[in-house]
């Protein structure tokens, strides 16, 4: 049973997207997606958003998935969350979340609607 994290990344001026790519390029994305018990750490940009104007908000989708509890605290206590908290400050970010549980079992009635 998977517990999947959406955090959504509000910024300005492309702070956002500035941020997810500071994560890639300094290797910390694939730090957490190489951790025990990361399953998916991906971000994404929600369709139609801009940040052309110099008032506009942006928003970054970041889906972080994992094991399960244990693997979230211990992600949590790693020098990485130091790194994750400085950038969100640099880049004046705020965030929203939301917290899933996985369920595995499909209903029946729902299976004729996926396309494998």
């Amino acid at each position: 049973m998977a517990i999947t994290i959406n955090l959504r990344y509000t910024g300005k001026k492309g702070a956002a997207q500035t941020f997810a790519r500071e994560m890639i390029s300094s290797g910390t994305v694939e730090k957490i997606r190489s951790e025990k018990g990361n399953l998916r750490y991906e971000y994404y940009l929600p369709f139609g958003e801009t940040a052309d104007s110099d008032d506009s908000n942006e928003t970054i989708l970041l889906i972080d998935s994992w094991e399960n509890q244990q693997a979230i605290d211990q992600h949590h206590a790693t020098p990485m969350m130091k790194t994750i908290a400085e950038l969100r400050e640099k880049y004046d970010l705020h965030m929203t979340i939301e917290r899933f549980v996985s369920d595995d079992n499909i209903p029946e009635q729902d299976k004729g609607f996926i396309r494998n």
